[in-house]
């Protein structure tokens, strides 16, 4: 993958810090979506990326993580820097006490590329369509194969309507795998629609996880995004066990003020899926750990920053 000069429009950056209001996180909390974004010229951007994003760095996201109560976060390789994984590696190397990584890998990553990864704090990778810069559902079959070497599991971010002809291959994975984004539902299908019902099966039936994220992505309003409470609360009935929750910082793709989501908000979302406290636990906390692991520094003195 080589870069061109400014192929896609400049994303906004983040917005500051913010604390949900409608709840305090239980301790040992998790943000299971963040992504790492640097420089083009230390860090390369995919030709066939959708955005250019403005640089963002662990440092900030450890902050984000103070500002709003909770402890851990889960990077997920952001598309734009396709498969090179450095910055994953380096903030997963800087802060072990507080971080997990999700990488993007393809057949051909040398195997000591991966056992880098996986000293460093990764535990899967992601196939994705949605954005320019991803590896597709066709290579589901050879990345699954090493990561089931690896005890990794598959990271899924695909379109809504992808997921009812993949449902059968997913079901009969011999790795668990991640949905994100809540499928990518399409909500002017409504919560019948068949991508959104395959999403809901798998929840029920398949060996997997399904991260409760994006409502600003997935509305078709602004904020607070009540539109998607019904099919949060719907996923988060069939399968509790399986539910984690993720804020997508630094929300990535967004071109317009109004849609901009303020990160404490997005932990208010959540809170109204459900105020259940032993379920905020569950999808905060008991789940994440229980699939992700605690990061390998867990147990250490926390770093200062």
């Amino acid at each position: 993958m080589t870069q061109e000069n400014s192929p896609a429009p400049a994303c906004l950056a983040p917005l500051p810090a913010s604390a949900p209001v409608r709840f305090t996180p239980p301790a040992g909390g998790w943000d299971t979506h963040v992504h790492m974004i640097g420089l083009p010229e230390h860090y390369p951007m995919v030709a066939n990326r959708h955005y250019d994003p403005p640089p963002v760095g662990v440092d900030d996201f450890i902050r984000m993580l103070d500002c709003a109560g909770l402890r851990y976060g889960l990077l997920v390789q952001v598309s734009v820097h396709g498969t090179d994984n450095r910055l994953v590696l380096e903030a997963l190397r800087a802060r072990p006490d507080r971080l997990r990584g999700v990488a993007v890998i393809d057949a051909d990553t040398p195997d000591s590329d991966l056992a880098e990864l996986k000293a460093a704090g990764v535990v899967g990778t992601r196939i994705q369509t949605v954005a320019g810069g991803g590896v597709g559902p066709e290579h589901i079959d050879a990345v699954a194969a090493r990561c089931a070497e690896l005890g990794w599991h598959l990271q899924l971010c695909l379109k809504g309507d992808e997921y009812p002809a993949l449902m059968p291959k997913l079901l009969k994975l011999t790795i668990p795998f991640v949905i994100d984004h809540m499928g990518w539902f399409d909500i002017a299908k409504g919560f019948g629609g068949e991508g959104f019902q395959s999403v809901l099966h798998l929840a029920r039936n398949a060996d997997c996880m399904v991260k409760i994220l994006g409502p600003f992505r997935r509305s078709a309003g602004s904020a607070p995004w009540t539109d998607t409470l019904p099919y949060a609360r719907a996923l988060i009935e069939a399968a509790p066990e399986r539910m984690v929750w993720g804020s997508d910082w630094p929300h990535v793709g967004i071109f317009e003020t109004g849609r901009l989501p303020q990160y404490g908000m997005l932990l208010d979302w959540l809170y109204e899926t459900t105020s259940d406290p032993v379920l905020l636990r569950k999808i905060l906390v008991e789940n994440p750990a229980r699939f992700y692991g605690l990061p390998p520094g867990a147990g250490r003195a926390a770093q200062p920053g």
